[in-house]
């Protein structure tokens, strides 16, 4: 027997399945949260849920927002389940699924006056943010770029804000007028300090249209930084069907993760916050030395597994573990081009800690497409691979296997994998990228032109060349040669 997911069917759900240990009547909001997808459902959504069946916390309930139309897909669905989200942790030996109930309200998306009407009120402490690498408005060098076309726009017409920063800072101006103080704004996303990037655009839009406002924002608003890790694959009809089939509950987005779960952050909330620490959260003035591994380790290695799997026509990162030269590929990589330019963490080997990488790209159970880690390279790729890049090359360090990362890459983006099969579009800029990488099948510098991307990295010859040299041996021997070839290197 199945049943729909809703506050009515809790008391009915199969007992195997963990459900929350107080009511929605319990809470109360603090928190308007930015992109309500599967991470933020896994992750910061878990963490409160967990808090709130302690019985702590409950007056920090989440209100989901979102900028686009699209996300009034999920919205509805979660509306139909009275916010309810049935989370799936998987490891090789366990299933287990719970029930979360964080959720209290999802504003209608791409409504900004109801998002700025909600940020006016006191209640809300803290706006979060999960809005992907690509959402921060970056350039090669991961600052403010106040030539974008859509911040231009919020700046000409700050009244009518169409991006979440544009309505982000109309909240915080409704505030000041109202003589509230301003909320905290909490980024989750993998971005290297992330709470400094997330001023930096802040402020830099801003400055478009109101220099006082950028400085009042500079001098009172909080951007605690904080490194979130959680691997969680997109939700698709097989986990649809898990969740009906083992678990007895008919939900129409469950979220499915990893059994791991790591959240660490500064402590800057002038508004005060949820006791995160009592449900494992770790609060460090080291912050950016989590950061740095994390995003060099983890997503610089699934980086380096996806593209190859991309061209071999490996469809899952678990598969991309068992193909032994993907992984041999990645061992290397971590070990002796990545690892040393990591500074050191507290209370952290980084080799064991890149072996519990690998042991969780490996499990059996997540099903973590390869097209998901491929996607949007041309955002990934500034932020996960080539900071490490840079750092070995400022330090004379090893770069032969970024080099090939790199040139995998374009070798996606040319659109076929090594069998003649079609890769699907898998970036916002696809259609240009794969014009790019084509022409570079003969002119490898081509691609390295990319100047959002690589900015002045396409001068430094001792990468062009090797960058040039993997690319031709993909192109003319395949990915499993090339593969190969780099594993015989001493």
């Amino acid at each position: 027997m199945t049943l729909p997911l809703s506050l009515a069917a809790l008391d009915t759900l199969p007992a195997q399945v963990a459900r929350p240990a107080y009511t929605r009547a319990d809470l109360s909001p603090g928190i308007l949260h930015f992109g309500v997808g599967n991470f933020h459902r896994a992750h910061q959504a878990m963490t409160l849920d967990r808090l709130f069946s302690m019985g702590e916390g409950r007056d920090w309930g989440i209100v989901g927002a979102g900028i686009f139309d699209g996300e009034r897909k999920g919205r509805d669905v979660l509306a139909a389940q009275d916010w309810l989200t049935t989370l799936v942790e998987q490891e090789a030996d366990r299933s287990t699924a719970r029930v979360i109930g964080s959720m209290v309200d999802f504003i209608e998306p791409a409504n900004a006056p109801a998002i700025i009407a909600r940020m006016l009120q006191p209640d809300i402490r803290i706006v979060s943010l999960t809005i992907t690498e690509g959402g921060y408005f970056l350039d090669s060098d991961d600052a403010f770029d106040p030539a974008h076309p859509a911040l231009q726009a919020d700046a000409a017409q700050p009244d009518e804000p169409k991006t979440v920063f544009g309505i982000i800072l109309a909240g915080l101006r409704a505030r000041r007028a109202a003589g509230l103080a301003p909320f905290t704004i909490m980024s989750c996303d993998n971005i290297p300090h992330n709470g400094a990037v997330t001023r930096s655009t802040l402020t830099g839009l801003a400055q478009l249209s109101d220099p006082g406002f950028a400085q009042w924002i500079t001098e009172n608003v909080a951007f605690p930084n904080s490194m979130v890790d959680r691997i969680t694959p997109v939700t698709e009809d097989r986990e649809r069907r898990i969740v009906a089939e083992e678990f007895g509950i008919v939900d129409g987005w469950p979220v499915f993760c990893e059994g791991f779960f790591q959240w660490v952050m500064e402590d800057t909330f002038p508004l005060g916050r949820p006791p995160f620490e009592k449900a494992g959260v770790q609060f460090s003035t080291e912050v950016g030395a989590f950061e740095v591994m994390k995003l060099r380790i983890l997503n610089g290695g699934h980086a380096a597994i996806a593209y190859p799997a991309g061209l071999l026509d490996v469809p899952f990162a678990r598969d991309a573990m068992d193909h032994p030269l993907i992984r041999q590929y990645l061992n290397k990589l971590t070990h002796t081009e990545i690892i040393p330019t990591v500074p050191p963490v507290p209370g952290t080997d980084l080799s064991g800690y890149a072996d519990l990488i690998e042991r969780r790209f490996a499990n059996p159970k997540i099903g973590d497409k390869i097209e998901r880690l491929c996607f949007d390279g041309s955002n990934r790729q500034p932020k996960f691979i080539l900071p490490t890049l840079r750092a070995a090359l400022a330090t004379g360090g090893r770069i032969e296997g970024l080099a090939l990362e790199c040139a995998l890459w374009c070798r996606y983006c040319a659109g076929i994998s090594d069998s003649g099969a079609i890769i699907p579009p898998n970036d916002p800029d696809w259609a240009a990228l794969t014009i790019r990488a084509q022409a570079a099948r003969e002119t490898p510098g081509i691609w390295l032109e990319l100047e959002a991307v690589y900015g002045d990295l396409a001068g430094n010859d001792r990468f062009a060349e090797a960058f040039a040299r993997w690319l031709n041996a993909l192109g003319r021997d395949g990915t499993a040669a090339t593969l190969r070839a780099y594993l015989d290197l001493e």
